[in-house]
């Protein structure tokens, strides 16, 4: 007997998925500035507070506020702009603006040209931490673990931003062809 899985059925999943993947990052960040500003301005031993990154955030804010205020903001940044990527794509499947009779449009490419930016954006903010960790290696403080503060991989979104870049660039002649073709019939 065999399994067949609809594309409807595959959307529907990757709908859902995309959602608990907003949500968990709207938490993530939130729960980030929460802890960030309790921190800095209200009690510093909140620190411990910080689910996965407490030990190094708690180290870090030991050796220096400043810094530590630092590496939290560019954690803000890059949760908050994956955030706005997932938003993108739950907006995308909500609104269902993609005209499946004719693929190649400019909505389409408006849509994977702001993911390539985006991808690009944490690629960078991500770039910055580990030169700024390691930096901060170098003044003696133990390395910050940028896979637990979910700042590691910059190489990965920098290489992602360069495929969705050459896909839009692709989209965008599939747009000039498909109005070529259809000003000739």
């Amino acid at each position: 007997m065999e399994i067949k899985i609809s594309t409807q059925l595959i959307l529907k999943i990757l709908q859902i998925l995309s959602w608990v993947i907003l949500i968990g990052l709207c938490v993530e960040v939130g729960g980030t500035i929460v802890n960030t500003v309790i921190t800095l301005f209200i009690n510093p031993e909140w620190v411990k507070n910080y689910w996965e990154g407490a030990d190094y955030l708690s180290r870090l804010y030991e050796f220096d506020r400043g810094y530590f205020a630092v590496i939290t903001l560019i954690m803000v940044i890059v949760g908050v702009l994956k955030a706005i990527m997932f938003y993108l794509i739950v907006k995308l499947f909500v609104e269902k603006d993609l005209n499946m009779t004719q693929p190649f449009n400019i909505k389409l490419q408006s849509f994977i040209l702001n993911l390539s930016y985006l991808a690009l954006g944490i690629g960078l903010f991500s770039h910055a931490a580990f030169n700024f960790a390691a930096w901060l290696s170098e003044q003696g403080l133990q390395s910050l673990n940028l896979q637990t503060l979910h700042l590691a991989g910059a190489d990965v979104w920098i290489f992602m931003a360069v495929i969705l870049f050459v896909i839009v660039q692709i989209v965008k002649r599939g747009i000039e062809i498909q109005q070529e073709n259809d000003l000739t019939i």
